[in-house]
């Protein structure tokens, strides 16, 4: 089954990813658009009140787990996406023009505090997995883990362009620095960890990271694969294809729920198909022309074409 609803579920983490059109790599060695990136983060996680837990701009591909305690995450990923892609053709003057992103982006439920935990290392581990660097210092890219682990607050400036824009065609005298507003980047710390002092927390995750680090490095040298390299790395070309990336399309099979644990995925995965079959059938029915038939709760109703409207 290829195609998913959208649920919403305020209280339990998502994992969210989204890549580029062709897995092409747009923003490696771009430090003026990986601060746009970080920067609209801020901006549409303070609108919307998104919680994240770290944050991975990778090559052709951005991933974070997430909470949306507004159960809107929907709306934050519209705009969010929106905001990225514009900025795209902004500070890449290689850039080839079209629609940016491959396809809509994936979300996986992460529904206990150590499925969140686990796809926190994975976030920071990415550059490391990917084989691109031994160790994520070496990484050239920007990487939460430092921020994220010390709960440090990293200000950015973003530009009200659309305003911007508007206002320059009725006057010569606008200035750009009147439309910049000043955000703010943080990271939540992990469920399950926030009473320990700020430093004891910092060094129990690098612990934790370089465990899990060690075996990731020790596996590939196993299987025969080195590392890339940081000079490499600042050497490669925006734009270029990868020599190897995941591809999907939107029928693909992909994961719902992301756990450690096989029985709480088993238990989460019929929740969630619960949900999405019920869905199915309501919207169904709101297609045929009931617009009185009730949603699950978290999920969206379908947009209708004119063709679709029927009144029973």
């Amino acid at each position: 089954m290829g195609y998913h609803a959208r649920i919403e579920k305020n209280n339990v983490a998502s994992f969210l990813t989204t890549r580029s059109r062709n897995s092409a790599l747009w923003f490696i060695n771009n430090h003026k658009l990986e601060e746009a990136i970080l920067g609209y983060t801020a901006k549409f996680a303070a609108r919307y009140n998104v919680k994240f837990y770290a944050l991975a701009i990778e090559g052709n591909h951005i991933q974070a787990p997430a909470l949306f305690p507004g159960a809107n995450r929907a709306g934050f990923m519209r705009d969010w996406n929106s905001a990225i892609a514009r900025a795209v053709p902004r500070f890449t003057p290689e850039y080839d023009g079209g629609r940016f992103w491959g396809r809509r982006y994936s979300n996986e439920f992460l529904p206990a505090a150590e499925d969140i935990e686990e796809y926190f290392f994975y976030t920071v581990l990415q550059p490391v997995k990917d084989g691109l660097v031994e160790k994520i210092s070496d990484y050239p890219g920007y990487n939460c883990f430092h921020d994220a682990i010390w709960g440090i607050e990293r200000q950015f400036k973003v530009v009200r362009w659309a305003e911007y824009n508007d206002a320059k065609r009725f006057s010569d005298d606008v200035k750009l620095v009147d439309f910049v507003d000043v955000v703010t980047l943080k990271y939540e710390r992990l469920p399950g960890y926030e009473e320990l002092p700020q430093k004891e927390y910092a060094l129990l995750m690098m612990k934790r990271l370089e465990e899990r680090r060690q075996k990731i490095v020790q596996d590939r040298y196993a299987c025969g694969l080195g590392f890339k390299g940081r000079a490499a790395m600042k050497q490669a070309e925006r734009g270029a294809k990868p020599s190897a990336t995941k591809r999907s399309h939107r029928y693909s099979h992909r994961p719902r729920i992301l756990a450690v644990c096989a029985a709480r995925r088993h238990a989460w995965k019929k929740w969630y198909f619960e949900i999405y079959f019920a869905y199915k059938e309501a919207s169904k029915l709101y297609r045929a022309g009931n617009r009185n038939v009730e949603f699950p709760e978290g999920t969206y109703r379908p947009v209708v074409s004119p063709q679709e409207v029927r009144v029973e």
